[in-house]
């Protein structure tokens, strides 16, 4: 993604079902745990560059003994910075007391960190400023080990306002309003209620204060105590959250907008964002490590007692399809197949662009990461190639000579690798003039891969906002001096905000939007946009769960290709030699790559919980109104 665009967080939960000596004596380390988690992060980086977070719950331990550690960190290499200093802590430790080098128990015991139960998470902020206190696992702290609760997650409530006030009609005073802290403290309260209603039956039973706690260990019941909590939550989440005895859970939304895998062995079990994060850390196979259903959550007792329980009731499944396209990491296997799947069903429409001009065209590819559809799009031009050849070969029959048919099989696509992102530039100048001299600079092409008059085809993993094409890649590529430069978009026109995770808020920063308004101004039909605005702004208020997404009629005065089109309008400097197109992936071809990722809002408008209405409305309020800020 040429655009820079902050998105997913990552989150990674380790349960040892062993005792540590085991790990210990099998591989040859009680820090086994800790150094899966480490490798379950750094493989989850991608997900989140912000800020990352560490904790670990420690079971079975004496009153006045350490249980619970957390660490997080905000520096320039989080993950790094995190387990140097868990490393540094636990060789000071060890030289200050030798003695526990060979015994697993009495490690545990003297060294933070050491645990049976972990949890990790990668942060990449869509909210606030990137402070140590944004950074998960967030902690809620108490005296009662039991009602101790550390929470992470990759989730955005639409709804903060509304939890926030229930909380206060609960009779919390919560400290801040965010999503983070109006959750964990949903969950917080429920889960102090339901400690409370069980030691005041075990006090009925006539148990001491003294044999309370296992038995409130044995007895809490955490589907409950998420049912109560989650039940007003809108919002796409994976949520994942220990409690200071050890029980722990991850539970994920209705609708599946954020992802979450889980593995189990006799050894260990884990639950992450990502499935290949867990086959390499753990060298399992592809089909060994399972999807959480949506609405449904993994929790794991004290005792080891594994259970999957429906929470809430799925809804119809919205797995985010950006997922596919650009967050996770491509090695997944079926997003591997489904990216490849995205660059050849672009293949029809370039080579409509080039007039099937295979010959005098270069194709690459800007960034990296659309390197795999990519390879899907180079196939298919060579597909369509050998359907050419043979046809031609056929056609002269027995009368075909030697030099026709080495002038026939020479023809191929040519592929070169024509821009190379240089270092990230951080400019100490802030005019715009200047820094547009600075930024055109962040890439560097390849002198002498494309000839004059030659067509460059270009794809990308989406066009957002469309500033990096305009300021850098767009003028460099023109250097090259080609005829036609089209870039293609393996994603649809991303059209309207998401709420659910990823940091796109406002509508006025997406290129789809600026050339619709465009063509509103040039058709003269700015009118529609008033009547959006009073429509979205008499919903503002009201109650009713079918709210209506009014930007939808923004858009449908124009055809896609329209807008596309508009686009490469907007998009091409006033200095530019080349012809610009810009080509973008259709919404048919998008569910027929990724038939089980269907969540597609933002390309469509189709909200899946009644939340992502009200945000894009509000969204487009603040458009009208000239109000720089987010709809969420």
């Amino acid at each position: 993604m040429s655009d820079a665009i902050k998105h997913e967080c990552g989150i990674s939960l380790i349960r040892l079902l062993k005792p540590l000596d085991y790990y210990r004596e099998k591989y040859g380390t009680a820090f086994y745990g800790v150094n899966k988690m480490y490798l379950m992060m750094e493989k989850q980086h991608n997900r989140g560059q912000d800020g990352a977070g560490f904790a670990s719950i420690k079971l079975n331990m004496s009153p006045g003994e350490r249980y619970m550690s957390r660490v997080r960190s905000v520096e320039a290499q989080p993950i790094q910075d995190i387990f140097a200093q868990i490393n540094d802590r636990i060789n000071t430790s060890l030289e200050a007391q030798p003695e526990i080098l060979e015994n697993a128990e009495l490690q545990k015991k003297h060294i933070p960190y050491i645990g049976e139960l972990l949890l990790g998470h990668v942060r990449y902020g869509t909210f606030g400023k990137n402070s140590i206190e944004s950074v998960h696992p967030f902690l809620r702290q108490n005296n009662w080990m039991h009602r101790n609760l550390i929470v992470a997650g990759n989730f955005n409530m639409t709804n903060v306002g509304v939890l926030f006030d229930n909380l206060i009609q609960l009779g919390q005073h919560p400290k801040e309003m965010t999503d983070t802290i109006t959750v964990m403290e949903k969950i917080g309260h429920f889960l102090d209620d339901a400690v409370a209603k069980i030691y005041k039956q075990i006090k009925k039973e006539g148990h001491s204060k003294m044999e309370a706690s296992p038995l409130i260990a044995e007895r809490l019941k955490v589907s409950k105590i998420l049912r109560k909590a989650a039940k007003n939550w809108d919002g796409g989440y994976a949520m994942a959250g220990m409690l200071g005895h050890g029980d722990a859970f991850v539970l994920r939304d209705p609708s599946g907008i954020r992802p979450a895998y889980h593995y189990q062995d006799e050894e260990i079990v884990v639950i992450a964002s990502e499935r290949p994060a867990i086959q390499t850390v753990f060298n399992v196979k592809y089909e060994d490590v399972n999807e959480l259903s949506p609405g449904h959550a993994i929790i794991i007792k004290k005792n080891g007692r594994v259970a999957i329980e429906e929470i809430l009731a799925p809804r119809e499944r919205k797995a985010c399809s950006f997922e596919r396209i650009y967050f996770s990491r491509g090695s997944d296997k079926e997003i591997y197949q489904e990216r490849k799947e995205l660059g050849k069903l672009l293949f029809p429409q370039i080579l409509t662009a080039i007039n099937h001009d295979i010959k005098n065209t270069v194709f690459s590819f800007i960034p990296n990461t659309a390197e795999t559809s990519f390879f899907g799009m180079v196939k298919e031009a060579q597909n369509y190639l050998n359907q050419k050849k043979e046809e031609q070969i056929l056609s002269k029959g027995a009368n075909i000579t030697r030099e026709d048919l080495h002038q026939i099989l020479d023809v191929r696509p040519r592929i070169e690798k024509v821009a190379i992102k240089d270092a990230k530039l951080r400019t100490f100048i802030t005019q715009d003039s200047s820094r547009d001299d600075l930024v055109a600079h962040v890439y560097d092409i390849s002198y002498g891969s494309v000839n004059k008059d030659d067509n460059l085809v270009i794809i990308d993993d989406s066009i957002v906002r469309g500033t990096t094409l305009k300021r850098s890649i767009l003028r460099i590529l023109d250097r090259l001096s080609p005829k036609k430069i089209i870039v293609v978009s393996s994603a649809p026109q991303i059209r309207y905000p998401d709420c659910y995770g990823i940091d796109m808020a406002k509508l006025e920063d997406f290129i789809a939007f600026r050339a619709a308004l465009e063509l509103h101004k040039e058709n003269n039909s700015m009118s529609v946009v008033d009547k959006i605005y009073q429509k979205c702004i008499a919903q503002v208020n009201t109650k009713d769960k079918k709210v209506i997404n009014y930007v939808k009629e923004f858009y449908q005065p124009f055809t896609a290709l329209e807008i596309s089109k508009k686009i490469g309008e907007l998009l091409s400097p006033k200095d530019m030699n080349a012809e610009v197109q810009i080509i973008y992936q259709t919404i048919e071809s998008l569910h027929q790559a990724c038939p089980k990722n269907l969540g597609d809002w933002y390309f469509t408008g189709n909200y899946p919980t009644p939340g992502g209405n009200r945000v894009v409305n509000r969204a487009f309020i603040n458009f009208y109104e000239g109000k720089n800020q987010r709809a969420y």
